[in-house]
């Protein structure tokens, strides 16, 4: 399938490992031109061997004049933009609330609600001058389930979602689409550091935690950060013109989070 978006202006923070690099590849596979950041300087070396067709510099979306240096070179090498990807997220503290310390808390809100609202704010004139203009802001199954001993996360994740609903009706009038998406538990390295946090805290093994994790899915299985990189770039292209104002979930039909 032709998805049309050949030479689209792509922002993908977050975007050299996990789903941010699998959204920045599964983009340029179909000819659009791609810009990444991140945080992580030993990932953007490993991504310059592996992927020297994607453009790319470090930033720490959490900082306002990190992300404006960003932008300025996002506008320089690229010429304008056409879809932002708000996929920078962290973790965060796995403990009950009252476990939590307050610089845990703050850190993962300033990454994964406010840092998505500074990308923003920098894309929305750029893609004001689109002609096919969309942001897709990371969620989280923990955007729409409780999820107990991960309440900044959580908390952060539903934000992202009232954030995208409005951002969605604000910026209609323009043209721009705004979504978010919603993994589940995605296969890798961080889910599993997300389960043996979590057996470390109830003292039990990773894969009873994982176990428990699958068989609250309607498909008994992880997805994959293909998957979640195809719902995004599906609702960049043209075909998906008149899709906006949605929490998307890609997480196998997840009932509830453990």
């Amino acid at each position: 399938m032709d998805l049309k978006i050949r030479d689209l202006r792509v922002l993908v923070t977050a975007g050299a490992s996990g789903i941010g690099l699998a959204t920045a590849r599964a983009f340029a596979r179909d000819g659009a031109r791609v810009y990444v950041c991140d945080v992580d300087a030993a990932a953007l070396d490993a991504l310059a061997a592996s992927d020297p067709g994607l453009t790319r510099s470090a930033c720490d979306v959490a900082d306002p004049v990190s992300v404006g240096h960003l932008f300025d070179t996002v506008t320089s090498a690229l010429g304008g933009l056409d879809a932002l990807v708000n996929n920078a997220g962290i973790a965060g503290p796995t403990a009950p609330c009252e476990d939590v310390a307050l610089r845990d808390w703050e850190r993962t809100l300033a990454v994964n609600l406010t840092g998505q609202f500074l990308c923003a704010q920098r894309a929305i004139p750029l893609l004001k001058a689109s002609r096919n203009a969309s942001i897709a802001n990371l969620s989280s199954a923990a955007g729409r389930f409780g999820f107990p001993n991960r309440t900044p996360y959580a908390a952060s994740k539903w934000g992202v979602i009232g954030f995208t609903k409005s951002l969605s009706i604000e910026l209609g009038p323009h043209g721009i689409r705004v979504n978010a998406i919603c993994p589940g538990s995605v296969a890798g390295p961080r889910i599993d550091a997300v389960f043996a946090n979590k057996a470390a805290l109830r003292r039990v093994a990773p894969e009873v935690v994982r176990d428990e994790a699958i068989a609250k899915t309607s498909l008994r299985r992880l997805v994959s950060a293909d998957d979640i990189a195809n719902a995004i770039v599906f609702l960049a292209s043209p075909l998906g013109a008149n899709i906006s104002g949605h929490a998307l979930p890609v997480d196998g039909d997840t009932q509830a989070l453990v």
